[in-house]
């Protein structure tokens, strides 16, 4: 995963310089650098990946899906009880994963048709800015598989919960407030004009995607806010423990103490 991330962080940056090179100095063209950036910025990359990516979300419903029966199966059976029918099964994982069911669903439904067809070709700048929202997502992948093999305790795990804080918060919640500041900075008005200056479907647009965002975003710091308190409690617990007075007492050969006993 890490490889590929790499490989489209050096394509993508390596292929627009190229390209700008080639159009300011190349024989016959000497292009202005205006016009070289704003040619090299469009590639058929920003349509075609919206083409790669749609059955990844529809793939993606029943993936998750997947992994809820699965945990569903595993509870029920540590609570020694039956299964639950397939039909409650859907209806639970539908309540517990609506939202992100939902962005999936408008993905595929309302901006895919937007991104591939409706812009003709327009926009690719601020395209390409929306698909940074992927950089937080190795991250994100990676916290919930340390929490899948119980590693909330590391220092690995602390460290990718601060970076998923910093990178989701730029790259999903700054994104749409970046992306009507360079609109303003293209169209010559001020940052606070443009949603006044762009037709309404954008704005709806732009609130409806930042939204889910804003919210996942909020379950980000309360995680983070529990995960680091746990740990300064657990901190807390262990000086006191340490400065409490030892006693004389050693304890039994069977390793249970004698408060352990007498509690049974």
């Amino acid at each position: 995963m890490l490889s590929i991330l790499a490989a489209g962080s050096i394509f993508f940056p390596g292929l627009f310089l190229l390209s700008k090179r080639f159009l300011k100095h190349g024989p016959g063209l000497r292009w202005s650098e205006k016009d070289a950036v704003i040619v090299s910025s469009r590639h058929w990359l920003t349509s075609s990946y919206i083409l790669f990516a749609v059955p990844y979300f529809i793939y993606d419903i029943y993936a998750m899906f997947l992994c809820y029966w699965y945990k569903l199966q595993v509870k029920d059976h540590e609570e020694d009880s039956e299964a639950k029918p397939m039909r409650s099964a859907i209806s639970g994982y539908l309540r517990r994963e609506f939202l992100m069911v939902l962005h999936h669903v408008v993905m595929v439904t309302v901006c895919f048709p937007v991104s591939v067809f409706w812009r003709q070709g327009k926009g690719d700048y601020f395209q390409g800015v929306m698909f940074l929202a992927e950089l937080s997502t190795p991250s994100v992948c990676l916290g919930k598989i340390l929490i899948q093999y119980k590693q909330q305790h590391t220092l690995l795990h602390k460290v990718n919960g601060a970076l998923m804080l910093v990178t989701f918060f730029i790259c999903r919640v700054l994104l749409f407030p970046y992306l009507y500041y360079a609109y303003g900075r293209y169209a010559s008005i001020p940052f606070y004009m443009v949603p006044l200056s762009v037709p309404w479907q954008y704005n709806a647009g732009a609130a409806l995607l930042m939204a889910p965002q804003v919210y996942w975003f909020s379950l980000i710091c309360r995680g983070a806010f529990r995960l680091f308190t746990r740990a300064s409690r657990h901190k807390a617990a262990n000086i006191s423990t340490d400065s409490e007075p030892k006693t004389s007492l050693q304890p039994p050969a069977n390793g249970y103490s004698p408060r352990e006993t007498d509690s049974h």
